[in-house]
């Protein structure tokens, strides 16, 4: 697909659509939404969600020997921009929490949801009443559906702030 973008759709690098690696987030998040509505989704029952948590540490723990914390220095921006962020995340998740008088585990599952994800709303969700994990898991997949596209959406807002 990204060959593809690149070559048929003008300023496709403009907005990321030429990149591989775009396109198989994107394919693999609503590949995963979609084979959820379908017979697959029975497979947890069979063992698969030992391997989805295997797979799962492993994807982290690759994210992870990538980084380097000592270059944080060289640009404290971004550290100051991630506390902006959660504090932005806070007031939006309380201020929706307050305005539909939703209860407290709805508004700590919710954010940990938009963080964490799948991953780790259910604990979450699991810490208030054993019951509530699958509230979790479908808070947490909602999370992953629509913070990957918010996510593609702000990098290309701050791409353009950049002025690249």
């Amino acid at each position: 697909m990204a060959a593809w973008f690149g070559a048929h759709v003008p300023n496709a690098s403009q907005y990321s659509l030429d990149s591989a690696f775009v396109w198989v987030v994107l394919l693999a998040t609503f590949a995963g939404l979609g084979l959820s509505f379908t017979p697959v989704r029975r497979l947890e029952n069979a063992g698969m969600a030992k391997i989805g948590s295997a797979c799962l540490y492993f994807l982290i723990a690759s994210i992870g020997m990538q980084m380097d914390f000592t270059r944080l220095a060289e640009r404290p921006g971004l550290l100051a921009l991630g506390v902006v962020w959660m504090g932005v995340h806070i007031l939006v998740l309380w201020g929706a929490a307050r305005l539909v008088r939703a209860p407290l585990f709805y508004f700590a599952i919710g954010s940990q949801g938009n963080i964490g994800a799948a991953a780790s709303a259910p604990v979450v969700a699991a810490a208030f009443h054993p019951t509530l994990a699958p509230v979790g898991v479908l808070l947490g997949t909602v999370g992953y559906a629509t913070g990957t596209m918010i996510a593609y959406w702000l990098g290309q807002i701050l791409r353009m702030m950049a002025g690249q």
